[in-house]
């Protein structure tokens, strides 16, 4: 049973189905609107979180030489089914579409720039608690 359960496509299919069960729930949660306007907060959201979770589990990892299991659970399955491109472009094209070239430029800095530096700071602190 042990090896069924740390069975690297296991470990992926778990942490895939978590971490998209918690961007749906912070799409039903978070509000559509950012000071007043429509706006994807929560595809911005779970986009930084996922890039900051991603990070500390890198940091961590590569500071050891186990850890396989906890990146495919978390890195790979948990990072993945949270974080979503595919929304983040799509919400995008809606902004352009919608003639809100200004919105859409907005949501791609913020998405690029937040989600690079929580990488960076979650790979910081991924180092700091090997």
């Amino acid at each position: 049973m042990r090896s069924l359960l740390t069975h690297p496509y296991v470990l992926v299919f778990v942490g895939g189905g978590a971490g998209s069960l918690l961007r749906y729930a912070t799409g039903k949660l978070m509000p559509t609107t950012f000071l007043g306007i429509s706006f994807p907060t929560a595809t911005l959201v779970v986009n930084v979180i996922a890039s900051f979770v991603l990070g500390s589990v890198m940091g961590w990892v590569l500071s050891r030489t186990t850890g396989e299991e906890m990146r495919l659970l978390i890195g790979v399955g948990f990072c993945g089914g949270l974080s979503t491109f595919s929304s983040f472009s799509n919400d995008t094209v809606a902004l352009l579409q919608s003639n809100r070239p200004g919105a859409a430029l907005v949501n791609i800095g913020l998405n690029v720039t937040l989600c690079l530096l929580a990488s960076v700071g979650g790979l910081w602190l991924g180092q700091k608690t090997a």
